[in-house]
């Protein structure tokens, strides 16, 4: 269906469209004399190109162009599009201009004839720098999230040997000398073996509380909860740190990606409480509400400046914002000297996701 519309009409939609499109737009004729810019155009060359490209200066254009990718270099100037027969194609093609105010900017370009009696040619030009930068971070985003793969797998791998192999071996050895303890009645010998049992069985304890440090075996078989309450078992264990912690998901698998996230980033939240916090009790909790996930992490302790550099690296917190960007979550630290420090984060899940 076409559209009906008056000569009068249509050229004042076109004029329109030249002087407030946000696409440069120049006009040419076949000597390549500079015809019309629109204000785009005029905004994106530099003054001194302005004038030689109405001055109509032979290769006014190539004082502000740095080349075109083609199918063999990135950027080139041979077989320039501005010189090439009306038969060859660049209809459509990447062009680089060095501008006025913003430096060298990628441009998706069309470069064609609109009146072959008159030779008159046109360049349209569009800005393709947020298009690259969202490509960018996309490729940012998917290499990340290898890496933070494989740090998991190679996590896994690290805590399966372990707790499987190295964890085994040493409590057979701490089975075999109680059992040589009865072979003996020497009083020193007896007391150098307890001893030793006594190193090893620690050095036992150790390796396995590294194994679930490195990757939780629970977090893998039985979900968040369970993985949760077995780390805040072990820290109160360990440190005498007591973890409040209130946990309200009406499932128990949420895809191992965002369970990792959501686990990760508590373990870093609830050691960041201990190591600066200086309380004995913390809050956790853990809900699922309006399609997305959410934890908290609060504790009453000495907090920290807003906008002020938190105590210690602050590498923790980088990298807790990152792996909640890495699955569209959002996080936030809240905190006042002497009001303690809220951790939240909220990640969607979508309906039914496994």
């Amino acid at each position: 269906m076409t559209l009906s519309v008056g000569t009068d009409s249509l050229s004042s939609l076109m004029l329109k469209l030249f002087e407030n499109s946000t696409e440069a737009i120049f006009f040419f004729d076949r000597q390549g004399d500079t015809l019309a810019m629109n204000p785009a155009a005029e905004e994106i060359v530099r003054d001194d190109v302005l004038i030689q490209l109405y001055e109509g200066k032979e290769k006014a254009l190539c004082g502000t162009c740095r080349g075109y990718t083609s199918d063999t270099e990135p950027r080139t100037c041979l077989d320039c599009y501005f010189n090439v027969p009306e038969s060859k194609n660049f209809a459509s093609f990447q062009v680089y201009l060095e501008t006025k105010r913003n430096g060298m900017v990628p441009y998706a370009a069309s470069f064609h004839t609109i009146d072959a009696e008159n030779g008159i040619r046109v360049l349209m030009l569009r800005d393709l720098t947020l298009q690259f930068q969202t490509q960018e971070k996309l490729y940012q985003n998917k290499m990340m999230k290898h890496v933070i793969e494989a740090q998991e797998n190679e996590r896994k791998r690290l805590s399966r040997e372990l707790h499987d192999s190295v964890a085994q071996e040493l409590m057979s050895a701490v089975v075999e000398l109680r059992v040589l303890k009865y072979m003996t009645n020497d009083d020193q010998l007896l007391k150098n073996m307890k001893q030793t049992e006594a190193s090893m069985t620690r050095l036992l304890d150790d390796i396995r509380n590294l194994s679930v440090e490195l990757r939780p075996a629970t977090l893998d078989d039985f979900g968040l909860e369970a993985a949760f309450r077995s780390h805040f078992k072990r820290i109160e264990q360990s440190y005498g740190l007591v973890v409040e912690f209130v946990s309200d998901l009406p499932r128990k698998r949420y895809g191992s990606e965002k369970e990792t996230v959501i686990y990760r980033v508590c373990q870093e939240a609830v050691l960041n409480a201990l190591k600066y916090a200086q309380v004995d009790t913390i809050k956790v909790s853990l809900s699922e509400h309006d399609h997305a996930l959410r934890l908290t992490v609060e504790d009453n302790g000495i907090g920290f400046e807003k906008g002020g550099k938190p105590i210690g690296t602050g590498l923790g917190l980088y990298g807790m914002q990152e792996r909640a960007e890495l699955v569209g979550g959002s996080f936030g630290v809240l905190s006042n000297v002497g009001q303690g420090t809220k951790v939240f984060l909220q990640i969607p899940i979508g309906q039914g996701e496994e």
